[in-house]
């Protein structure tokens, strides 16, 4: 399966949730995980990637928090998926064709890439001021969410997992 890992949605989710509120206001890291449904140590660490990537800026101490570091129709989808997972690459012939001896002349090879560069074309489009405009401002507000999130964790102890 092609995909994205979960802390980079996680990520998306926490700048959205920053999107979603007015310029320079400041969150706590807590707030957007009982907010937007995400487990407060998963928005911990993805919350300092997104920092060192210039994403976002945090304040300590009272009053402190988190919020974007530029205006949310500065920062796209691709700047997070970067932030977190490095790039947008489908095939590691991709970035590093030296990876496959058939590189230069396979006709997989240049498919790859080109879907690597319209989906990476794609996110960089999406902008965080868009997103926000189409977004639930609240969604623990909505039961069934919280419901399924419970359910979702409870199969997981179930199943020995996290």
């Amino acid at each position: 399966m092609i995909g994205i890992a979960r802390h980079t949605d996680y990520a998306a989710r926490v700048v959205l949730h920053l999107a979603c509120l007015e310029p320079g206001v400041q969150v706590t890291i807590a707030e957007i995980a009982e907010k937007r449904l995400l487990p407060a140590p998963f928005v911990r660490r993805v919350v300092g990637k997104l920092v060192a990537a210039g994403l976002l800026v945090t304040t300590r101490g009272m009053g402190g928090g988190v919020r974007l570091a530029r205006a949310a129709a500065e920062i796209s989808l691709l700047d997070v998926v970067q932030a977190l997972e490095g790039g947008v690459t489908l095939n590691p012939c991709v970035d590093n064709p030296r990876a496959c001896p058939l590189a230069t002349a396979c006709p997989v090879h240049q498919t790859w890439t080109e879907a690597s560069w319209q989906l990476e074309a794609m996110l960089g489009a999406v902008r965080f001021d868009e997103l926000a405009a189409r977004t639930q401002r609240d969604p623990s507000e909505h039961g069934h969410l919280q419901q399924e999130r419970l359910r979702e964790a409870g199969s997981r102890r179930r199943a020995g997992g996290a």
